[in-house]
């Protein structure tokens, strides 16, 4: 009985400390669906416009 009563003592001193090193561990895990789930508060670029500078540069090019 006295080696029963030792081994569930050792195991509910390290049990604390198990949970704490397995939140810190599952901390950014769980974090990240909610992270994912906030969309509402997104700041987008404008739309970026088309200028044709590219087909004026490839014309030019074309003929030098």
């Amino acid at each position: 009985m006295n080696r029963i009563a030792a081994t569930a003592t050792k195991i509910l001193r390290l049990l604390p400390r198990a949970t704490l090193i397995l939140m810190l561990l599952a901390a950014p895990v769980l974090a990240v669906p909610m992270m994912r789930a906030d969309t509402g508060h997104r700041i987008e670029a404008p739309a970026h416009r088309n200028t044709s500078v590219g087909f004026v540069l490839l014309i030019s090019l074309q003929r030098g």
